[in-house]
């Protein structure tokens, strides 16, 4: 089967050249991808615990309510998506195959991944010599090592050996539906394309209604993507709606948002689905404005968006160490247990710099030995691959 698409899914990534840059989303990718990193600074490893007494309720709402911050990346993630692959429901966008897309979309993912997993265990055996503490992982075993790095340890049920890898294969799995969707759009026959749009809306929204009202309500589900969907979906009619060119067609969106969300909190309220019903709205209703960042504020964010997938990666491996390293010097001291963690988120964020930095430039030699190739008309089945992956936007 092939699809018309272009592969990528940049949910923690940084956007291709062929884009305009989206300093909202870059600013929703950048606070997320923060609040996620301090809410295992304050999950995990003895210095959150230590320095509980000195900010006891900013600790409890970063452990209660950081997580939160996942649902502004599947929002985020769903939108870009509709942007590389669908960007409105009667697109007919470039032709790839869906498992070859799939694939490369695993690649994108499991390259930095598998660099964070050597980390992780690398550090997990420094920090186990070093001090005995619950949240530290036990030495893996070749089974859970392999399921990571295929990105099916949730599903197989195995212990996970670092913090967050669970939204990796969650974003494959979402990338993989999307792809579906669009291969089984290129299945339609030319004379059926009349149908094409219908189906596509249809086939989105019953996902998302399915997504929000029976399987996002059901924890054992929150390893599989149909758990996700709602969220995701509802980042993909933000993006339908910003791409509308006529008013009634961008407010029929709009009203599809607030009328899915606010059936699955009548039905049962989650605050989690408020958060993705209000995210998809305001990209859909700024996105438009083309609302720009203050010069002193559009570099950083540019830069904490770019690098935020390989901050997500590193900073539980970085955690670990310096946890590890700080409770066998001071293993009493709330004030240095506070530093420490301050050290660790800003170790995390050179860390992520120093990982995407050698991404970016291991691409740039990529793009450069590349020949030129003539233009022409690609066939069918043919690669349109302008993913960058440094992914949660």
């Amino acid at each position: 089967m092939s699809i018309h698409v272009s592969t990528g899914i940049p949910s923690f990534s940084s956007r291709s050249e062929r884009f305009q840059a989206l300093p909202l989303v870059d600013l929703g990718k950048a606070l997320a991808s923060q609040l996620i990193v301090w809410h295992h600074l304050a999950l995990y490893g003895p210095m959150c615990e230590v320095a509980e007494s000195l900010a006891p309720a900013l600790r409890d709402w970063l452990v209660e309510q950081g997580r939160l911050a996942v649902q502004v990346f599947l929002v985020m993630a769903g939108f870009l998506a509709a942007r590389s692959m669908l960007p409105h429901p009667a697109a007919a966008p470039r032709a790839t195959r869906v498992a070859a897309a799939i694939g490369r979309r695993f690649l994108r993912l499991a390259e930095p991944a598998w660099v964070a997993l050597l980390a992780a265990m690398f550090a997990a055996w420094v920090a186990r010599g070093l001090i005995e503490h619950p949240t530290i992982p036990e030495a893996p075993t070749l089974l859970q090592v392999l399921a990571h790095l295929l990105m099916v340890q949730d599903v197989a049920g195995l212990e996970a050996l670092s913090a967050g890898v669970w939204y990796v294969a969650i974003d494959l799995q979402l990338f993989a539906l999307v792809a579906l969707l669009c291969g089984l759009r290129r299945g339609i026959a030319r004379p059926a394309r009349s149908m094409l749009t219908a189906l596509t809306v249809m086939l989105l929204l019953a996902g998302i209604t399915l997504s929000l009202l029976l399987f996002n309500r059901d924890p054992d589900l929150d390893v599989w993507a149909i758990y996700f969907v709602g969220a995701y979906g509802l980042g993909m009619l933000a993006h339908w709606a910003v791409s509308a060119r006529r008013p009634v067609s961008r407010i029929g969106w709009l009203l599809a948002i607030l009328t899915l969300t606010g059936l699955a909190l009548w039905l049962d309220w989650r605050v989690r689905i408020l958060l993705a019903g209000t995210s998809a709205l305001v990209l859909a209703l700024l996105v438009p404005l083309d609302l720009r960042l203050p010069a002193w504020l559009a570099r950083p964010v540019a830069v904490l968006s770019h690098i935020s997938y390989t901050v997500f990666l590193l900073h539980y491996p970085v955690l670990l160490l310096t946890g590890a390293l700080i409770g066998r010097l001071w293993p009493d001291a709330p004030e240095v247990h506070a530093l420490g963690l301050v050290l660790a988120w800003a170790l995390s964020l050179l860390a992520g710099w120093a990982l995407q930095s050698a991404l970016d430039r291991r691409e740039r030699a990529r793009q450069s030995t590349r020949r030129p190739q003539p233009l022409a008309r690609p066939a069918a089945g043919a690669v349109g691959d302008d993913q960058r992956t440094a992914v949660p936007g």
